[in-house]
């Protein structure tokens, strides 16, 4: 089945009971057994529950992998996914990660003895040259949050897979619409499902993805050892929103590159970062590996108080956090995002306090066009 077939039937099936065509809400703790010892399956609701299955099968099979496994959050999936790891190991993650990824490893996993190496990961070499010993977990996100800096993704798995290294790609802002890491040998892809794959902001949720059976089975254990599951109703609510994800991200795409071409023409923007961008240093690369380009778009006003003013300025881009939602958000990821990554390591991958970072909606063209437009007008 292609994309568009998937995203409305993969892992669902007619309710067995009613023929409901709709996977119903299973909004239970626990299950009866006929007998002791004996179950359907199901036993209790950490462990399991039929309307997180469905979903788990459902974004299995978007992103092209076997195994799927949903979380209360983005954050429950990357510390799920951290805890396949011990004392000792060191980890390689990509410098410009998001905010809260970079507050979990080094004010929190540090204590327990793990190792990380903050790296540029689209460059090639400096990812080879990272690698130690003891390396046994490469993180990565591509495009990154707010640079949208691009990683190879093939010699991410070649290397990994030579120096057997378990690789993870966070695909969060591509979708699995526009990009499947698994494609090129990435162990595990993981996402913030509140973003574009719920798409409609009123869930917190993330997942796991794999084809790696060996992998699987430990984060398994590992979602119902550590039990930060999403409900079943949250789950219901993602899986109505992939019914509509291709569409979706059709309309990011379609709207970010129509404000690119503006913007790429206005004086008042110092930078521009867009991986649809010829002038984006991975242009060629993110166009053999991503089907499309996303709706983020990074800009660099000059200064805090420009992007302050921007910012108020605007009327349909809402100042929020998050992204990915059919709304337009805008966001000052200095003072927001990754207000916990300290200000040198910022600098390092140009983080400064004049960028901030649209999550362009599904909104009309022009009148996006002209908030944004009113908005840079207002900083003469």
């Amino acid at each position: 089945m292609k994309f568009a077939t998937k995203q409305i039937h993969a892992g669902q099936h007619p309710e067995e009971t009613t023929g409901a065509v709709i996977t119903p809400i299973f909004q239970t703790s626990t299950y009866s057994n006929e007998k002791l010892g004996e179950t359907k399956g199901f036993d209790y609701g950490r462990t399991i529950n039929p309307t997180r299955s469905a979903l788990e099968a459902n974004l299995a099979a978007l992103e092209n992998g076997k195994y799927g496994f949903c979380f209360s959050s983005g954050m429950a999936a990357v510390q799920t996914v951290i805890n396949l790891f011990k004392p000792g190991d060191h980890i390689i993650c990509t410098n410009n990660v998001y905010g809260g990824t970079y507050r979990l490893y080094e004010q929190v996993m540090r204590d327990f003895g793990m190792e990380f190496s903050y790296i540029d990961t689209s460059d090639n070499n400096a990812l080879k040259n990272a690698v130690k010993e003891n390396t046994k977990f490469i993180y990565v996100e591509t495009p990154t949050n707010p640079m949208l800096n691009i990683t190879d993704l093939k010699f991410l798995a070649e290397l990994s897979r030579d120096k057997k290294i378990v690789s993870c790609v966070d695909n969060t802002f591509m979708s699995p619409y526009f990009q499947n890491p698994l494609d090129f040998g990435v162990d595990i892809v993981l996402h913030s499902t509140t973003k574009y794959i719920n798409g409609h902001s009123d869930v917190i949720g993330g997942c796991l993805v794999t084809s790696d059976e060996k992998i699987a089975e430990r984060i398994k254990f590992l979602q119902n050892s550590i039990g930060s599951v999403p409900s079943p109703f949250d789950c219901w609510l993602v899986l109505r929103s992939t019914k509509t994800l291709a569409q979706r991200m059709k309309a990011h795409n379609e709207n970010a590159v129509n404000i690119c071409k503006a913007l790429s023409k206005n004086k008042q923007i110092e930078k521009l970062y867009y991986p649809g961008l010829e002038t984006h240093p991975q242009y060629e690369l993110a166009k053999s590996q991503m089907s499309g380009f996303g709706g983020i778009i990074s800009l660099d006003v000059g200064s805090y108080e420009k992007a302050v003013d921007f910012c108020n300025a605007l009327k349909i881009f809402q100042i929020a956090e998050s992204l990915g939602g059919v709304e337009s958000l805008v966001c000052h990821p200095v003072s927001m995002t990754h207000g916990s990554v300290p200000v040198d390591l910022r600098n390092e991958f140009g983080l400064t306090v004049g960028l901030v970072r649209l999550s362009v909606g599904i909104e009309d063209i022009d009148d996006l066009l002209a908030d944004i437009d009113n908005a840079l007008k207002s900083l003469n």
